[in-house]
């Protein structure tokens, strides 16, 4: 399998997003609205970091901060590392398991197109995986099967 992850994981996402000036707050009302797990901070169109439901638990829940005003630039996580539209599934995964991520932005270019979750790549292997039995079975015990 080769997919890649735009457009074989990931296609025409809309993208959600809080600048660093936003609330803590906002980003978790925003999350649960568009039912994510995480937001892209964005400063002019430019990505400047990922703001997941982990550092919202660790960042500001644990460390009992106000998410009234405590600024998104404060919890986000910087300069994320990214993936290209034209990298494949299983890379992403191995980055994902090495650096234990579950969500990495997609940029091409200095334009963000996306973000894929560990999620996502499991619906893709998992959606494959079907099919490859489907065809096993076909072939195994497929309508010809035995004809002379």
């Amino acid at each position: 399998m080769n997919l890649r992850i735009v457009p074989d994981v990931i296609n025409g996402q809309v993208l959600v997003c809080v600048s660093p000036a936003d609330t803590a707050r906002f980003a978790a009302r925003l999350m649960r609205e568009r039912k994510v797990a995480a937001v892209l901070v964005m400063e002019n169109e430019r990505l400047v970091g990922i703001i997941t439901e982990r550092d919202m638990t660790s960042r500001v829940i644990a460390a009992t901060r106000d998410p009234d005003s405590t600024k998104c630039g404060e919890i986000m996580t910087g300069n994320p590392d990214t993936l290209s539209p034209n990298d494949n599934a299983s890379d992403a995964i191995n980055m994902m398991r090495s650096r234990n991520y579950r969500h990495l932005p997609v940029v091409d270019g200095i334009k963000v197109v996306g973000m894929v979750s560990v999620r996502d790549l499991y619906a893709v292997y998992n959606t494959e995986l079907q099919q490859d039995l489907r065809d096993r079975d076909a072939f195994i015990y497929g309508e010809n099967y035995g004809a002379a």
